[in-house]
């Protein structure tokens, strides 16, 4: 097994409930440690930014209205094969198809407010960690 790094998101469903503990709580007891976090504001600018590879999809307007409806958390995730084991603790996009278990199926209100957000591979965790985070700021 290999040691990665990965961006862990807590949409603004999550926060508006105040379960952001009980979702890192999930992502920790599954053996991934947070090395880096900061609850923020997403600006409409910097949502368009972070979603720019969604822009030509119906559902874009929609969800940089969602992504800055409310804080988020974001952080960055550490351990063995964290980016697998992070969407693993995830579940599906859709709620309706996440596992037992998971953290969509648990906490999700919809296929859009599905409470997190995580990377979906290594060169877009190292992106996504480098859009949020300097390299100071993690603390391994």
């Amino acid at each position: 097994m290999s040691v990665e790094r990965t961006l862990s998101m807590i949409k603004p469903d999550a926060t508006r409930r105040n379960i952001t503990g009980k979702v890192i709580d999930r992502l920790e007891t599954a053996g991934l440690r947070v090395v880096a976090q900061r609850r923020i504001q997403l600006t409409k600018e910097r949502a368009e930014e972070f979603y720019g590879v969604h822009k030509e999809r119906p559902f874009f307007k929609d969800l940089v209205s969602f992504m800055t409806s409310g804080p988020i958390v974001v952080q960055v995730l550490e351990g063995d094969n964290a980016i697998a084991l992070n969407r693993e603790v995830m579940g599906a996009t859709n709620p309706a198809e996440a596992a037992e278990g998971t953290i969509r199926k648990e906490f999700a209100e919809s296929i859009e407010a599905n409470s997190v957000h995580g990377s979906d591979g290594p060169d877009t965790a190292s992106q996504e960690i480098s859009f949020f985070f300097s390299s100071d700021e993690i603390v391994g």
